[in-house]
């Protein structure tokens, strides 16, 4: 059998398709038939320089049709500083309100041209997570909660952050403090109960790791307003969840409470469902009271009294944010922030 050899010639290796060029500031400017910097005025919102409304719009046109974006680095390099405003995310459970809150200050700080980032670093604390913070080179930080120590601050402001901002019922030094009278909502929810009538105050303690720093100033409020009335004070421990509710309202009656302070609305209308399985009257035997004034307090029933908390304009603390980047210098500001005022209704 004879064989025969064949040759077969080397295929070209097909090349992959260049990727497309990066638009640049120039392309920009060609397509509108405008100046580089007036691209860059524009589409930096440069205020300093006054662009007339149809080239502001033929500029961010020609940009979207080449799918230009600024290059932050370099825009930071001209400044001398980044947008960023960087936000740890909270480890904690945050509710409605807060989260309400969050949203208007991210969309407030955008209008003035700020980028914000929500760190999530789980795990990392107080000077650790300040440095991790730090890498990243944000003109501001806001701390929400407790945890950052003057060091910390320190460390953030060594790097470039022209302003740091907590917002807790504490203030850190160095850094402009925006002060949280949690104290405040435990009171005035105390001396509702105290006006009801009510001597025998129960009041919850989420059993969730990292709110005690909003639940021990709550606690100690409620305990301020009763204070030589001779009513007494029980902490209830409980998780957010319907087995650890269920458990405590099987023994409701053997704490022998006639009110009960719940934290927030979320825990008093855990609770109050199942201290109502268990056949207990609201308000009869026990008035609930809550805190945050949700909608959906006023869909249950009886409709829960809760104390209404009046949290800082997202647009004022966001104006706040842009001042002091612009004039870093200056003694750290410490303002109260927080108002609370109760809303009666049929649960007390």
């Amino acid at each position: 059998m004879r064989y025969v050899m064949v040759q077969i010639p080397k295929q070209p290796v097909p090349s992959s398709p260049a990727p497309p060029a990066v638009p640049t500031s120039a392309d920009v400017a060609r397509l509108a038939g405008v100046s580089r910097a007036t691209v860059s005025y524009v589409l930096n919102n440069t205020s300093a320089v006054r662009i007339s409304e149809p080239t502001r719009r033929r500029v961010q046109e020609a940009a979207r049709e080449l799918g230009y974006v600024p290059h932050a680095a370099a825009r930071s390099l001209r400044a001398g500083h980044s947008r960023m405003v960087l936000m740890p995310a909270p480890n904690v459970p945050v509710g409605p309100l807060y989260s309400q809150f969050i949203n208007e200050f991210q969309w407030a700080l955008s209008r003035l041209d700020y980028t914000v980032v929500q760190y999530g670093g789980i795990g990392l604390q107080g000077d650790e997570a300040a440095r991790a913070w730090a890498e990243l080179r944000p003109v501001a930080v806001l701390v929400p909660g407790g945890g950052l120590g003057p060091q910390g601050v320190h460390v953030l402001k060594r790097s470039g952050a022209r302003a740091v901002l907590t917002l807790g019922p504490e203030r850190v030094d160095g850094a402009h403090a925006l002060l949280l009278d949690h104290d405040g909502v435990g009171h005035s929810a105390g001396v509702h109960l105290l006006a009801r009538g009510r001597r025998r105050v129960g009041v919850v303690m989420p059993e969730e790791p990292g709110l005690e720093f909003l639940s021990r100033p709550r606690l100690k409020g409620v305990r301020r307003a009763l204070s030589g009335t001779g009513a007494t004070v029980t902490e209830l421990p409980l998780a957010y969840e319907e087995e650890s509710a269920a458990r405590l309202a099987a023994r409701w009656r053997s704490l022998g409470l006639d009110a009960v302070f719940a934290y927030n609305d979320e825990y008093a209308m855990l609770l109050m469902r199942a201290l109502q399985d268990e056949g207990v009257d609201i308000p009869g035997e026990t008035a609930v009271v809550g805190a945050d004034d949700l909608i959906l307090g006023r869909l249950v029933r009886p409709r829960l009294s809760t104390v209404h908390i009046e949290l800082p304009s997202g647009c004022e603390l966001a104006e706040l944010v842009d001042r002091v980047v612009r004039e870093p210098v200056g003694v750290p500001e410490v303002s109260q922030v927080f108002g609370a005022r109760i809303v009666h209704r049929a649960s007390s």
